[in-house]
């Protein structure tokens, strides 16, 4: 397959595994890459020495292009792409912050650098300072998605941009790849579709449970981490989503992770002052629901912890190689292609 995404990255396919944190580890990365798409490390949790150690990893078990992503409001961030600059990462992919002094450098030793929105107007700003493509995540994403639909969002950046568009959201097969050319993007994210694969780590249970629920079974609120996030409904979340958790129990737990992560507290809490109350409290909920991420995606429990998952959950019943998958969704693409190429055709 050949848009403008597989030119400007250098890779077979137009389609990229997100930086999904505790699932996107160097050997998802690397499967996803040497399968033909774009594989991107996920970085919130790690350190810069594990970073550093996770990005030779990655060069150690393949030799295509593959990213690191980095959510520069999160304490740890800069350092991190400071890393991911050091080392020459062929793509850095950034969200939640201003990232010109990431295009500057990374674009000096070749690099290209995508930027994560949710806006018209952080499209555009994206664009003028540089980067290379976007990464439009709509509403139907896990995490973090937009308040804006992908069959909405998708189209209404393209008339306004020049660069490249990821669509992200709702993708999760050949035919959702189709769609998503059609509406004016280069190619899709699919994080759940690859957090459903035999390289993730995401745990067993985790996944049998995703196996089991229909597109309907996700909540979107701002009361699981501090930001819109879309997760997997269960009990818990129900639960979760009628009383969040105390400001005062939030920064005291932010506080202990911060601590089990080595990040330091003094450094932390000045970092955070000086970004201003909003977002001193968003972080201090983001850092609060950490435990309980890890809980699910680590441990495979549902029953306290809490599973990120886009609504593309429901359309997935298996978990196959990332190499079995990438071949399936090529050959559902061009499946799709030829349907829709049998509707259009001129009737004689």
């Amino acid at each position: 397959m050949k848009t403008r995404l597989t030119e400007l990255l250098g890779i077979e396919h137009p389609i990229v595994c997100p930086g999904m944190s505790w699932i996107a580890v160097p050997e998802l990365v690397a499967a996803v890459s040497e399968a033909g798409g774009l594989g991107i490390l996920a970085t919130g949790p790690l350190s810069p020495e594990q970073t550093r150690s996770a990005i030779r990893r990655i060069r150690e078990l393949t030799n295509k292009p593959f990213g690191i992503g980095c959510t520069l409001m999160m304490p740890g961030a800069k350092e991190n792409a400071e890393v991911a600059l050091a080392e020459q990462v062929p793509v850095i992919n950034f969200s939640l912050g201003k990232g010109d002094w990431i295009v500057t450098r990374a674009h000096a030793y070749g690099g290209k650098v995508i930027a994560t929105v949710v806006t018209e107007k952080h499209a555009q700003a994206a664009e003028r300072i540089g980067c290379d493509a976007l990464l439009v995540t709509g509403h139907e994403a896990a995490a973090h998605g937009g308040e804006v639909t992908s069959l909405v969002l998708v189209p209404a950046i393209a008339r306004l941009v020049q660069i490249p568009i990821i669509a992200t959201g709702g993708f999760g097969n050949g035919g959702g790849l189709l769609a998503a050319l059609a509406l004016g993007a280069e190619g899709v994210a699919m994080g759940t579709r690859f957090a459903m694969t035999q390289e993730s780590p995401l745990h067993a249970n985790t996944k049998t449970a995703i196996t089991g629920k229909q597109v309907a079974d996700t909540l979107y609120s701002t009361r699981f981490d501090g930001i819109p996030c879309r997760v997997m409904k269960t009990p818990r979340t129900d639960a979760l989503q009628k009383k969040p958790m105390g400001l005062l129990k939030a920064l005291f737990t932010a506080l202990s992770v911060a601590k089990s992560m080595q990040v330091p507290i003094p450094k932390l809490l000045l970092g955070t002052l000086l970004k201003g109350p909003a977002t001193m409290l968003q972080i201090a909920y983001f850092g609060a629901a950490t435990p309980r991420f890890k809980l699910a995606t680590e441990q495979g429990n549902l029953e306290q912890g809490v599973q990120m998952i886009g609504q593309i959950q429901g359309l997935i019943d298996d978990v196959p190689t990332v190499a079995a998958l990438m071949e399936r969704i090529v050959e559902e693409t061009e499946m799709a292609c030829q349907r829709v190429e049998a509707c259009v055709r001129p009737v004689n």
